[in-house]
């Protein structure tokens, strides 16, 4: 095990939108990136050929972060052999119905992938930098995990218990200077919300803009690169004051 960490980011759920986004700001600021998908091989790559043309290194990771075993496999050994530096948890799916309708596998998917993928990276990836003493964490939430939303009750409580377990861990792990924190994105234009009705939520955004992927993965750069940070197991509400 190293002394030191790398100068190594983990996005995990990379190849497009906040993550690619995010991916690119760090490769840009000076990391190498470790990128992981489910399965869309053709934007991973096109994330992973712009990191390389910033003379960047990618890794690409094509795993389902729900599967704990899966997830091990792929990121257990590799941080063992070099720890990165940060982490930037971004995985996230919805399943939008009234709970009145919802499908047991439309709550247990969302729960598995955006709640429980968060245990399964940290549980294989967390002690390599506790080792190392070091480190970054930020885990993308969102403003349904602050204020819930209609439609989103699976997706509203996996967000709000991703929040939970970052602030649980910001007090467990603080003492070995790795800071936790969580951003909680509103409106981002992304294929996630491609189908919501902007023209009816618009009106709301004191700001009177959609955000951009680079709206979020400006502020978690900020966490992960700031030098002097006492910022630490917060939530960050990005969201052109829809909430506040």
């Amino acid at each position: 095990m190293p002394e030191n960490l790398s100068n190594i980011a983990l996005i995990v759920g990379g190849s497009r939108g906040i993550g690619r986004a995010t991916a690119i700001r760090l490769a840009r600021s000076g990391c190498d990136i470790w990128l992981t998908y489910r399965g869309n091989h053709e934007q991973a790559k096109i994330t992973q050929e712009q990191i390389q043309q910033l003379g960047r290194k990618c890794d690409l990771l094509c795993f389902d972060v729900s599967d704990h075993e899966a997830t091990e496999k792929a990121l257990r050994n590799r941080a063992e052999e070099t720890a990165p530096s940060i982490i930037v948890y971004n995985a996230g799916i919805t399943r939008d119905n009234l709970l009145v309708w919802m499908k047991p596998e439309e709550w247990s998917a969302v729960i598995r992938t955006d709640l429980d993928g968060f245990y399964n990276v940290m549980n294989s990836v967390l002690f390599s930098m506790l080792r190392a003493r070091r480190g970054r964490i930020v885990a993308v939430a969102s403003i349904s995990g602050q204020v819930g939303q209609a439609g989103q009750v699976n997706y509203s409580a996996a967000k709000a218990g991703l929040i939970g377990a970052c602030k649980a861990l910001a007090r467990e792990i603080g003492k070995r200077n790795i800071i936790v924190n969580v951003v909680a994105p509103g409106l981002i234009e992304t294929d996630m919300t491609a189908g919501l009705p902007k023209e009816q939520i618009l009106p709301m955004i004191p700001l009177g803009r959609i955000g951009q992927p680079d709206d979020v993965a400006s502020v978690i750069e900020f966490l992960c690169r700031e030098s002097s940070m006492y910022i630490h197991g917060q939530v960050i509400g990005i969201n052109g004051g829809l909430s506040t």
